[in-house]
């Protein structure tokens, strides 16, 4: 069969009314858990999934997906309105977008972030239909000792495309590091940097560094100004729609995040997210004279990771619809919903049960649809949220944060750790500390320990297999690059002349 035959049976089968009710309720679940911040797909998705059992194996995985890319719009409402992070790949919108809402812009980078994450989401679903069996080529290629020359060159990046201090990126990217060794070691099983607290053998929560480093962390700052300036949003908003302008500086930066999006999200661990820090990173190194400067409102440090992270999340199910690996944590849960339905996850789905396989990717497209329409006309309810007092806002955003965090392990203990990521936050601000830096370094700390230690075991302890093989070593060789370029004197100067309004 061609693909046209094969997307003409996806949207026969994802265009029935059941599964159209069920994409719908799965985008709207996934918009409001990504808008609150601490239940993330992951714990919705594993929630839900005992009451798939009632439930045909299509319409259950559809609402299953329509959760997690729902859950990659929502994550950039809070992130833009409230500067803390519904989702962990939302958190660097909140750099540009919260500065975008404190400027009266809120529709303008709210809008852009909606429709980036359309446009992407649309291009992802169609790479993922036309192109699966290749990419998941390329995904075979990457084994440990690739995944950690990768992270390595993801965090030089990060460093030499931070804003302000290199020393200041530098300490954030080690502290994060840092952080994440806090846990149960995978292979011995003891828990490292615990202190005995019970509570840390599992490690530190993203969502109680995010909500503290940056949610609370913004609101002591606030509290801590004058009265007549602790406003987080301008009265004046100044229109729900971006202008002409802002749709010129923005498409660039969507085409660019939704390319990068999609190579990155075949990848496994957690491909929206690597994706997001990436596109940043890459619109700071090619947007050359931004309107506003990145992390003082530039809209193409919004459209470019929303559009990366949203085309990350559709081409991570390449590997588990073709392979039947999952590339990240909702994959994973993926895969268990198609055994509880009885379906073996792997090549043979494509062709044993192709409605099932093609009516997932063509409810992509509905589903993405129907988020633009949910998304859109609740943009000015959002904005309401700017005429607000601060002495009023400032307690529900706490409470509202202090909820989120608590129910991630119904335990007081995660709620006391966010105010002392609280009080850190605010040393940040005070420092001109740029906290995204850190939050990258914490999370893909144990993922490039994981892989360093693979790789080492797999070559028997043999430090040169990161440069014998040529794609490792290849991606070794463009950090190593980076460093070089960022050393030369004139490079440093145009950097620090770039940045200089941090």
């Amino acid at each position: 069969m061609s693909l046209l035959d094969n997307l003409l049976l996806g949207f026969q089968t994802a265009l029935t009314f059941q599964n159209l009710l069920y994409a719908f309720m799965g985008a709207m679940l996934g918009t409001l858990i990504g808008v609150l911040p601490g239940l993330g797909p992951v714990a919705t998705i594993a929630m839900l999934l005992p009451s798939i059992y009632a439930l045909d194996a299509t319409p259950a995985l559809i609402m299953l997906a329509g959760i997690y890319y729902g859950a990659q719009y929502g994550g950039s409402t809070t992130a833009i309105l409230i500067n803390v992070p519904g989702e962990s790949s939302s958190v660097v919108t909140a750099i540009d977008g919260y500065q975008m809402a404190r400027q009266g812009r809120a529709g303008a980078a709210l809008a852009v972030a909606g429709l980036g994450s359309f446009f992407a989401g649309c291009v992802g679903t169609i790479i993922i239909a036309a192109f699966a069996p290749p990419l998941t080529e390329m995904a075979f290629k990457f084994g440990p000792a690739e995944y950690f020359s990768l992270m390595v060159l993801g965090l030089i990046g990060a460093v030499v495309l931070a804003s302000g201090s290199l020393v200041k990126a530098i300490a954030m990217i080690v502290l994060g590091l840092l952080l994440g060794q806090i846990n149960t070691d995978v292979i011995s099983g003891t828990p490292r940097f615990s202190f005995d607290i019970p509570e840390l053998s599992d490690g530190i929560g993203f969502v109680v560094i995010a909500m503290g480093v940056f949610g609370f962390g913004e609101i002591i700052a606030n509290l801590g100004q004058p009265a007549e300036h602790r406003e987080v949003f301008t009265k004046e908003v100044k229109g729900l729609w971006p202008t002409r302008e802002d749709f010129k500086d923005a498409w660039p930066s969507v085409i660019r995040g939704t390319a990068l999006g999609s190579v990155l999200g075949v990848l496994p661990g957690g491909g929206a997210l690597l994706a997001s820090f990436a596109a940043y990173t890459l619109e700071k190194k090619v947007v050359r004279k931004p309107r506003h400067a990145f992390g003082k409102g530039a809209i193409q440090g919004v459209a470019g990771p929303e559009s990366a992270n949203n085309a990350g999340a559709q081409t991570s199910f390449i590997p588990m619809l073709t392979l039947g690996i999952p590339p990240n944590a909702v994959m994973a849960l993926m895969v268990g919903a198609m055994t509880i339905k009885g379906i073996q996850p792997g090549p043979q789905v494509m062709t044993s049960n192709p409605q099932l396989f093609w009516g997932l990717i063509a409810s992509m497209w509905v589903g993405n649809l129907m988020l633009v329409v949910l998304n859109l006309p609740l943009i000015g309810m959002w904005i309401k949220l700017l005429t607000v007092p601060y002495r009023f806002l400032f307690p529900a955003i706490v409470t509202f944060c202090c909820i989120g965090t608590y129910t991630l392990n119904n335990n007081s203990f995660d709620v006391f750790l966010t105010a002392g990521f609280a009080l850190l936050g605010y040393v940040f601000y005070k420092l001109s500390c740029e906290p995204a830096p850190l939050l990258l370094g914490f999370i893909l700390g144990p993922m490039m320990e994981e892989n360093l230690r693979r790789a080492l075991l797999l070559s028997r302890g043999d430090w040169g297999t990161f440069v014998s093989r040529p794609l490792s070593a290849g991606l070794l060789g463009a950090a190593l690059l980076l460093v070089l370029v960022v050393m030369l004197p004139t490079i440093r100067s145009k950097r620090e002349e770039a940045f200089q309004e941090d």
